[in-house]
């Protein structure tokens, strides 16, 4: 039942972003996908400016990337100047497309794209996509080690690690491309990968798509697109992701830790396993998964059925379930201090994310929560805090709206927690943290909220509270003890 190597991205070939040689071509946002965007369209011919908010100065290192490259630049702004001539906006994932010159460009019948748009057009290898509001990283990385464990030549890239237009040129049709997509690269997207996953559709980022329709909306267009010959992988346990089987023309495939589905990846007495075309073969025992947490199981769970389809044996896949070590910032373990283990989830960026991670622990847990809300709802997540968590320590901006949430739940629900303390910054949050600590204890960095408050990104966040940890002494706990 394994899909084709040579099965092609698109049929679409009056889309506007096909051919590029001598097109206007603006490129908005010079981070990660936009510098790549950049390089991919000089290369192609097309006459790219870019535009940033940001200044020269402040984008020295991506500005350095392109200096061999005929770009034209427009910095510190989006001017309206842009619309002139231009056959075509390429948008980075963080530019809101309700910016006014985007907004112009739509009336006037521009047409807008992503990286993903203009790589999945032209791809020669079997793409598996990959979509989840979590879980999507780990998914994505356990499928490239999945494909590479089987000796296949395997690219992984898009939202996770490197833009893959910077490999286009070297991908062969033999090849097989695993690719995290985000919602905010699915919003343009008008062609979907011949294999497709979502993991899960929970509230996130509604800070930039408005509502939680419009959010469903963007997800749902990596399975819209597809052909009856391509494969939907849907997470059978939530219920937004299993709707979307009626979203696609595509063969569809479920994965489940609670139902034995007739096509997909399910737990079963204790075992993991595998059914596709008739054929229902044994992964392995459940005690057996390396990565710790029942969310990870469903990541695992999925990331066998998406190999399962593309051909990859069982073997491959058991080799990595067992030894799979996790990926950084997704419940990394930093150390143990004075007989507490301190573990970095700084990925969650949403309560959703962070109630999987407590919900991960027997342990004790000391809770570190906090910097910008993405406004989310966040009463589930205070009344699992409550039941959960021995002491919550908050920081950032939604340090205090957080502590509130939490001590307003505590009135009508019982649990563990002994007390709640709210400080400024991550540094403040550790040494809290370190003298709060007994032994037992977890103290779990997963806040709940985006890092844009004090740090870059949630990977800045995420190493500089490794850091700090690291950087616990015996005179740290001289200090934990007074």
């Amino acid at each position: 039942m394994a899909l084709s190597a040579s099965h092609l991205r698109s049929s679409a070939t009056d889309s506007p972003t096909r051919d590029l040689a001598g097109k206007r071509v603006v490129v908005l946002g010079l981070a990660r996908q936009g510098v790549a965007m950049a390089r991919f369209l000089a290369r192609a011919g097309a006459r790219v400016t870019v535009s940033d908010l940001k200044t020269k100065a402040e984008l020295a290192d991506a500005l350095a990337a392109l200096a061999d490259l005929p770009v034209r630049y427009a910095l510190g702004g989006h001017p309206m100047s842009l619309l002139r001539g231009t056959d075509l906006f390429c948008v980075s994932g963080g530019v809101p497309l309700d910016i006014p010159l985007l907004v112009e460009a739509r009336r006037k019948g521009i047409p807008l794209a992503s990286d993903a748009q203009l790589f999945l057009e032209r791809c020669p290898a079997t793409v598996v996509g990959i979509t989840g509001s979590a879980g999507k990283t780990t998914t994505t990385a356990l499928v490239g080690e999945m494909g590479r464990a089987a000796g296949r030549t395997t690219w992984v890239g898009g939202n996770i690690g490197n833009p893959l237009l910077d490999d286009l040129e070297r991908i062969a049709p033999g090849d097989l491309v695993v690719m995290e997509l985000s919602s905010f690269q699915l919003e343009l997207t008008t062609v979907s990968p011949p294999v497709a996953a979502v993991l899960n559709i929970t509230p996130n980022h509604l800070d930039r798509h408005g509502t939680m329709e419009a959010y469903i909306a963007a997800k749902k267009r990596i399975v819209a697109f597809q052909r009856p010959e391509d494969w939907a992988v849907l997470g059978f346990d939530d219920a937004n992701a299993r709707a979307l089987a009626l979203e696609t023309p595509a063969r569809v495939v479920f994965f489940s830790r609670g139902v034995q589905v007739d096509q997909g990846a399910y737990k079963t007495n204790g075992q993991l396993a595998l059914r596709l075309g008739g054929r229902e073969e044994v992964i392995c025992d459940r005690t057996e998964v390396s990565l710790r947490g029942e969310h990870n199981l469903l990541n695992v769970l999925a990331a066998c059925a998406l190999a399962g389809v593309v051909g990859i044996p069982v073997e491959a896949m058991r080799q990595v379930v067992r030894s799979f070590p996790g990926v950084e910032h997704r419940l990394e373990f930093v150390r143990e201090w004075r007989g507490v283990q301190w573990y970095d989830d700084s990925i969650a960026t949403a309560p959703e994310r962070v109630l999987a991670a407590l919900q991960s622990f027997t342990e004790p847990i000391i809770l570190l929560a906090g910097g910008r809300d993405k406004k989310l709802p966040w009463e589930e997540f205070a009344q699992e805090a409550v039941r959960r968590v021995r002491y919550l320590i908050t920081f950032g901006e939604a340090g205090e709206m957080i502590a509130e949430k939490v001590e307003e739940a505590a009135r009508t629900t019982s649990g563990r927690l002994e007390g709640v303390q709210r400080v400024r910054t991550l540094e403040e949050a550790v040494e809290a943290a370190a003298r709060v600590a007994r032994p037992g204890d977890v103290v779990l960095l997963s806040p709940g909220g985006t890092s844009f408050d004090a740090f870059r990104d949630f990977a800045h966040r995420g190493d500089r509270f490794k850091e700090l940890v690291h950087q616990l002494t015996a005179e740290s706990a001289e200090n934990a003890e007074v």
